[in-house]
């Protein structure tokens, strides 16, 4: 029996499974490279191992640092001006999203950032109702990486995201093809705002999204890599979230240090897609109107090879 047949008897999620190829992967080199800081490292390795397969929490990245030797900056938006660039940019997906709407107003620039704001209107765009924002590139891109530095909404319902999508039907099981012909990539989704622990409320999400990686036409499939801890305060403080596309796998930093990689799918996407930035609206709010939030966004870079 296999190590990987061994682990399926536990019916582990694939992310609780990370968990502990992570305390493998760290033994593996603990024991070509002896040291006690290596040590005590380890002994956290394995609390948050029975962390995650106990109560799915979140894990800290440990993977390699970021290396950008031979990529060159294509793409950098530092939001310095008065206005969004709408050469570049465009408002996405306006109208009914979810339990609300998107709606340009919900997207401005104020100093330095590009603030998207989650709230309740009554003579919005498209009427009364719960608003957010949501802005794409019209420049579509293939490979290379992608970062962004921003500071995620504090309050729970909303939740803020960057992420890739192919534009071709990446949940049609005969067009994505197991994600080739295009994947959506959630380079990170912070979802964690209602959480009492301060380090499962300061985590994001890592996860891919294909179909025809299986039999089953009508449900997408998915992978959640990962709920990863940030470190810092992720809703007062900047923190970046970055995907290296390669031609072989995607591989996810927070903070320049890798937290994830995967092929999951038939391979990676070989197409062009969307680069997309969002404050996302849930499929329910009860909140009062009076409520807002807000995702603020320093800079968004693209390099390519």
């Amino acid at each position: 029996m296999t190590f990987d047949t061994f682990m399926d008897l536990f019916k582990l999620a694939y992310r609780q499974k990370a968990a502990v190829y992570a305390v493998v992967d760290f033994f593996k080199n603990f024991l070509t490279d002896f040291s006690f800081k290596k040590l005590a490292a380890g002994v956290m390795v394995i609390v948050e191992m029975f962390g995650s397969i106990i109560f799915d929490a979140p894990v800290t990245p440990r993977g390699q640092e970021l290396d950008l030797t031979g990529y060159n900056l294509v793409f950098e938006d530092e939001f310095d001006a008065d206005e969004l660039n709408l050469d570049v940019w465009q408002h996405r997906g306006e109208g009914t999203r979810r339990f609300g709407y998107n709606a340009d107003s919900q997207a401005k620039l104020e100093n330095g950032n590009l603030i998207l704001t989650g709230e309740y209107l009554k003579d919005g765009k498209f009427g009364e109702g719960w608003y957010t924002g949501m802005i794409s590139l019209k420049e579509h891109y293939c490979k290379g990486y992608y970062e962004i530095r921003c500071k995620c909404n504090k309050d729970k319902g909303f939740w803020s995201a960057f992420w890739i999508q192919s534009p071709i039907g990446p949940y049609d099981h005969y067009i994505s093809q197991g994600g080739v012909n295009g994947a959506e990539i959630d380079i990170f989704e912070a979802m964690s705002a209602d959480k009492k622990m301060k380090s499962v409320r300061n985590s994001v999400t890592q996860t891919i999204h294909c179909n025809g990686w299986d039999e089953d036409v009508e449900n997408i499939d998915s992978r959640c890599l990962g709920e990863f801890k940030v470190g810092n305060d992720i809703y007062d403080e900047y923190n970046t979230y970055g995907l290296e596309w390669t031609d072989d796998e995607y591989i996810f930093y927070i903070n320049g240090v890798e937290s994830a990689r995967s092929s999951f799918g038939n391979g990676v996407s070989q197409i062009p897609e969307e680069i997309i930035v969002s404050l996302e609206i849930p499929d329910h709010l009860d909140f009062e109107p009076g409520y807002t939030t807000q995702m603020t966004v320093d800079y968004v870079r693209i390099y390519q090879k």
